[in-house]
């Protein structure tokens, strides 16, 4: 807020850079006011000391003239014909409606959704469908999806935004106003709000940026008008219309938090100001007592704390209340807040897990779901059973807990079967550190895991997860996992030391290589019904190794045994639980898209967002350049403004004695924070970003160049009294708006555009809309209706702001045929002359990657398991009555061509392999197609099987493939032989080293004994008596040399030697192994012939 000095200028703004002024500057806050005397031109000046503000007359919107009335009346109307408009096009879902709209289609269903962003819109938009028959059942899961056909009322759903976009004109009006402009600038921001593309592309369709736009005017509507009151002084403190505004400010700050986040840049805007407010009236000790400063702060504490977040949550609550039942967005949220929809909730179960017991197991972090079985083979990898978290609840998530061996009986024995811990005297309970079995009660195999790499995340420290064995089957060590209790994660007391249900989190570590059982945020194929991956991982993150028991049953828990059950979160729980999700979503939405920018190309207009295209028509996310352009320019010539004003302030200088350039200071630089605010914020999220996200910042720069505008040609001394100059160049710039709006509407509308036009108007290549999607003239769009039916020219994709299902990706509009240009080819231009066309066929070919055609059942195996990519293409097959094809010529004659034999494929060439020889039949690698995926149902494979597939050599693994029982024993013998063959190896190789440790030392022998010997000759002649030394010396060294060439060969042989008698030590065993073998195999081949 502006204060006055009797003496010297104020300084700057608090909200300006912090520069403590001279003593001089601390005079008491005072207020001005000028009154003219009828009889004379001389003023007087009567003083008030109170914290009102120089300069600042009543401009409360209610006291607005009649006049101003009208032309809020007209900009209300030409607003709505504006942004009306065709709103009836394009029919078909366009860009984010994917989205939004589905949010609508949730909402009637009452199915739970996650979504990034709070609920207000989306439940206002599915007001306005369900009033006008909107019954959900229509998905929005695709751009370009007509909504024709379907009767969807997606005009009244589109009522919302453009409602929200027509009241922006007139709040601009109206903010104007009570900033103090005069009419004709509050008129001409309206009139830049109405031609701004980008705010009606926004306006006519199902989006959120339209009511976001809409509350954070609300918002800068109400605080400017509460900031006027304010200035006026003590006066006006706690009157209806103060308080009326500040209500305002608040309910405006809660509407617009509960549509985007983005709100919260708007109520930090709110709060700086409302800082430097009560810093001012805190300075005003004459007339602001103590008590009454508290009054200023509660009220302000009441009306922008209280009010937004009562409304924040009350929005949350209505939300709640319409989705009570599960959806696709309810494997985001914990259990807990699972438990409270519909056929999610659970009874009480009991608490102790006891060997034996049938329980249910989901995993914590992804809340992906329940450990899940079903009889479907991995098709790669070991092939064997599938092992993947399964979201809902079903037979498939039972699971028995085992001990590593089975209990044993008063008689010693093991006592086998599932239910063999139901009736022991005393069912021990599962500790932490116990070793135990999971087994699968549905297919009857036990969780089992191996070195062998997973089929998706084809990780060198990720193993494979599966099930495997059959009924009455011992399994085998693979199938053994530690638990392991993770205990700052679980309920404190007994649950930390041994398992208890819903209280005790856990990992389950694979005793034979150490890897923890595992499961991440990746979807598995179709063949899995895209359910998602297990794993045992080693060295995985904690939170997505830990597990819980949900459900558990054991007969020996009876009715009287403890019970426990999921804690309600209640509306608070579940509340802040959203919110924290909604974070963490919103911040994960990191991937690039196709027409994402950088908030440093927003304030230039450096690209846009292509909506939709379809029917040679396109929507394209645009600003009009002229009024971006600006905007940013009002901005930065505030700022080179306000850094002027700094360095005179800091020189003394009395600027700020000026009452007019004390309020360009506070009310322009007030509109420049709130556009910092909302902009600056942006460059530290890593998240996606759009264009769209500049529109509140861009609002407030429009509002700073109507402040400068208003200030240039209707306030400073030279203009003051000239209203021409208001006038005229207002009336000019917007009919320059005007006339660029005009240019640019078609990508707005959608309406036709021909060529030549997009090109004079495509100023730069990042503006990136496609100009070859439009006709060359408006002649050729005669005929063409732009139906959903028809192809769409530009491909689209929706941005992923909220995930339908965790982390699924975002859907991008598929290509559909130009049924016109297919007409255009399928008719010919005659028939052909002296033939009698009887029929014509059309059919849909699949062909592989070298062109070759692929049949029904091929086709079928390699779904959900390749990329298949559409690519339409017409031909016309002419057959006479005779089973001949007719072609036409060049002159226009038929070329009659015998009818293939039936053996050969009747098909045109594939416009991917051009050139490719079509006579040179090319069948694809076997090993290039996916194995389709095998059914076993209740273990019936391995039922086949009478003996248990062995373990690997390290046991580590275990055998995939089956094999007949008679094959053992040559198996057996086959592992035998390639033993000895290592073990001659290796006493081969044991042997050359011998020789080649011999060899080297004779050598090294030789090569000393010469260089003695040249020792011996040098000192012989140097002098006789070292001639007897060097022998010696000689001699010593020989005798060295020798001993550790004798030493080095007996330590050869004894390593011969161990390993011969090691190696034939391995041989007699794993013969003896092997004749074991045979005669456990002779006895079972003899016991089957007797059966």
């Amino acid at each position: 807020m502006a204060r006055s000095g009797k003496k010297s200028p104020a300084p700057p703004p608090a909200y300006a850079p912090a520069y403590a002024p001279p003593p001089a500057y601390e005079a008491v806050p005072t207020s001005v006011v000028v009154s003219k005397n009828k009889n004379n031109k001389n003023k007087s000046v009567k003083v008030k000391d109170d914290y009102a503000s120089e300069g600042v007359q009543d401009n409360d919107p209610f006291l607005l003239p009649g006049s101003d009335f009208t032309l809020l009346t007209i900009i209300t109307i030409l607003s709505a014909i504006v942004r009306l408009f065709r709103i009836y096009q394009p029919d078909s879902v366009v860009f984010d409606e994917v989205h939004f709209g589905g949010f609508a289609s949730k909402y009637i269903k009452g199915k739970f959704f996650m979504d990034v962003h709070p609920p207000l819109a989306k439940l206002m938009i599915t007001l306005f469908g369900w009033l006008a028959g909107f019954d959900g059942n229509f998905d929005f899961k695709e751009i370009g999806k007509d909504y024709i056909e379907p009767g969807v009322p997606y005009v009244a759903m589109r009522m919302f935004p453009a409602i929200c976009g027509i009241l922006l004109a007139p709040t601009m009006f109206l903010t104007l106003k009570a900033a103090g402009c005069r009419s004709t600038t509050a008129f001409l921001g309206a009139g830049l709000i109405i031609f701004e593309n980008g705010l009606l592309t926004q306006a006519r369709l199902i989006l959120l940026d339209s009511p976001l736009m809409i509350g954070t005017a609300l918002t800068a509507l109400g605080f400017t008008a509460f900031t006027n009151q304010q200035e006026l002084g003590p006066a006006k403190a706690f009157q209806p219309s103060w308080w009326f505004w500040l209500a305002i400010t608040g309910l405006g700050l809660g509407i617009t938090a509960s549509i985007k986040w983005v709100g919260l840049f708007t109520i930090a805007w709110v709060g700086s100001l409302t800082l430097i407010q009560l810093w001012v009236v805190l300075g005003d000790h004459k007339h602001v007592s103590p008590r009454a400063f508290t009054k200023h702060f509660m009220a302000r504490a009441f009306c922008l704390i209280v009010i937004p977040l009562t409304f924040y949550m009350a929005m949350f609550g209505i939300h709640f209340l319409c989705l009570t039942n599960p959806g696709d967005g309810d494997g985001f949220m914990s259990s807990e807040f699972q438990s409270t929809l519909n056929s999610k909730g659970m009874q009480d179960v009991p608490a102790d897990v006891l060997m034996g017991s049938r329980v249910t197991i989901r995993h914590v972090n992804t809340q992906g779901g329940y450990l899940h079985s079903h009889p479907l083979m991995y098709p790669t990898g070991s092939k064997q059973q599938q092992i993947t978290l399964y979201p809902h609840k079903d037979d498939n998530n039972m699971w028995l807990l085992e001990n590593q061996t089975q209990p044993l009986g008063i008689d010693g024995q093991p006592i086998n079967g599932t239910s063999a811990w139901n009736n022991l005297p005393e069912t021990p309970y599962i500790k932490d550190g116990a070793i135990i079995r999971l087994y699968h009660l549905p297919t009857h195999r036990r969780l089992h895991s191996h070195d062998v790499r997973p089929p998706v995340t084809e990780a060198d420290w990720q193993n494979e997860v599966s099930a495997y064995g059959y009924e009455g089957f011992d399994g085998d060590a693979n199938d053994f996992f530690r638990v392991e209790i993770v205990k700052k994660k679980s309920k404190g007391g007994v649950a930390q030391e041994r398992l208890r249900t819903i209280d005790t989190k856990f990992k389950l570590v694979h005793i034979m290589t150490g890897c923890v059982l595992f499961s991440h945020k990746v979807k598995l194929p179709d063949w899995a019904s895209e359910q998602q991956e297990v794993t045992c991982a080693k060295g995985g993150s904690l939170p997505n190794s830990l597990w819980y028991i949900e459900s558990n049953d054991h007969p020996q828990l009876g009715a009287d045994a403890e019970k426990v059950n999921y804690r309600n979160p209640g509306f608070f729980g579940k509340f802040w639980e959203l919110q924290k999700v909604m974070w963490r979503t919103n911040a994960g939405l990191v991937e690039s898209h196709a027409w994402d920018s950088r908030p440093e190309a927003w304030p230039i207009l450096r690209r846009g967002i292509n909506f939709w295209g379809r029917q040679h028509r396109q929507v394209y996310l645009m600003g009009n350049p002229i009024i971006w352009w600006s905007a940013t320019a009002a901005v930065v010539l505030y700022v080179l403004f306000k850094g002027i004003a700094i360095l005179r302030w800091q020189r003394s200088c009395n600027d700020y004695a000026n009452p007019i350039f004390k309020r360009f200071d506070y009310e322009v630089g007030t509109s420049v924070l709130g556009w910092a605010l909302h902009y600056f914020p942006f460059y530290l999220m890593q998240r996606q970003l759009f264009l769209h996200h500049y529109f509140p910042a861009l609002y407030f720069a429009i509002i700073a160049f109507c402040q400068v505008f208003d200030f240039l040609t209707a306030r400073i001394s030279l203009v003051k009294d000239k209203v021409i100059f208001n006038r005229l160049g207002a009336v000019l710039f917007l009919a320059l708006s005007m006339v660029v709006f005009w240019l640019f509407s078609p990508l707005a509308y959608g309406n036709p555009w021909t060529k030549a036009e997009c090109k004079r108007v495509k100023l730069f290549s990042t503006w990136d809309f496609d100009c070859n999607t439009f006709l060359d003239s408006y002649d050729n769009y005669y005929g063409i209706t732009p139906t959903s039916q028809n192809p769409s020219q530009t491909s689209v994709q929706p941005t992923p702001e909220r995930p339908a299902v965790a982390n699924a990706p975002p859907q991008a509009q598929k290509p559909i045929a130009n049924q016109e240009q297919q007409a255009a080819k399928q008719e010919p231009s005659a028939n052909p002359v002296g033939q009698r066309v009887i029929s014509r066929e059309e059919k849909v070919e699949y062909r592989d990657q070298d062109g070759n055609l692929l049949n029904e059942e091929q086709v079928e195996a390699l779904k959900g398991k390749v990329e298949f990519k559409t690519q339409y293409e017409t031909r016309t097959r002419v057959i006479d009555a005779n089973g001949n094809e007719i072609q036409l010529g060049g002159s226009g004659a038929p070329k009659v061509i015998p009818a293939p034999k039936a053996s050969q494929p009747v098909a045109p060439p594939h416009p991917d392999v051009q050139g490719v020889d079509q006579e040179t039949a090319n069948i694809p690698a076997a090993e290039d197609v996916v194995p389709e995926v095998e059914k076993s149902v209740d273990g019936v494979k391995e039922a086949k099987e009478k003996v248990a597939k062995p373990a690997s050599e390290s046991n580590a693994a275990t055998a995939s493939q089956d094999i007949e029982q008679s094959e053992d024993v040559k198996a057996a013998q086959e592992r035998i032989q390639k033993i000895v063959e290592r073990i001659q190896k290796v006493a081969d190789n044991v042997d050359n080293l011998k020789n080649n440790v011999a060899e080297k030392a004779g050598d090294k022998v030789e090569q000393v004994e010469d260089k003695a010997k040249q020792v011996a000759e040098k000192v012989q002649v140097v002098a006789e008596p070292a001639k007897e030394k060097a022998a010696e010396a000689a001699e010593k060294v020989a005798e060295k040399v020798e001993e550790a060439t004798e030493q080095s060969k007996e330590k050869v042989e004894s390593v011969v030697d161990n390993v011969k008698d090691k190696a034939a030590e391995k041989g007699e065993l794993v013969q003896e192994k092997a004749q074991e073998a045979g005669e456990k195999a002779q006895e079972k081949a003899e016991a089957k012939d007797e059966l």
